[in-house]
C-alpha cells in the first residue's frame, strides 16, 4: 500500500502528459471535464480538471459536486497508472479499475493513459 502523498504525485504526473499536447488537442479531447480517483485503501479521493493541462491534483473537499470522470481503485493501481503505460482497458475487465463514465470520455481517458 501506498501513500496519500505519494498517489497524489502519481496523478499529478498522469494529469502533466496532458502539458504534452497542444492547447488545441487538449481542448479537443477533454474540454475541462473534471476527474476523480478514489482511493478506498486510504480512504481519500482527488479531483483535477483536464482539460487546462496544468491544474493541480488535490484532495475533493466534503460535498463536492461529483467529477465527470469517476475511477476507483487501490493505491498500488493509482501508482501503477503513472508509472508505466496501462491498458486502461484491461485494467478495467480485470477489475482492477472501476470507471464511472460516458464511453466519449472513456475514448478520451485512453489518450491521458
Amino acid at each position: 500500500m501506498h501513500t496519500a502523498q505519494e498517489c497524489q504525485d502519481a496523478l499529478q504526473k498522469l494529469a502533466g502528459r496532458l502539458s504534452e499536447l497542444s492547447d488545441s488537442e487538449r481542448q479537443e479531447y477533454f474540454g475541462n471535464r473534471s476527474m476523480s480517483v478514489t482511493v478506498p485503501d486510504l480512504n481519500v479521493t482527488f479531483v483535477t480538471v483536464l482539460g487546462a493541462g496544468g491544474d493541480l491534483v488535490r484532495v475533493a473537499d466534503p460535498g463536492e459536486p461529483q467529477a465527470d470522470i469517476r475511477l476507483t481503485a487501490d493505491s498500488d493501481q493509482v501508482i501503477a497508472l503513472a508509472e508505466q503505460p496501462m491498458n486502461i482497458a484491461r485494467a478495467w475487465m480485470a477489475r482492477k479499475v472501476k470507471i464511472d463514465a460516458s464511453m466519449k470520455d472513456l475514448i478520451r481517458l485512453r489518450r491521458l493513459l
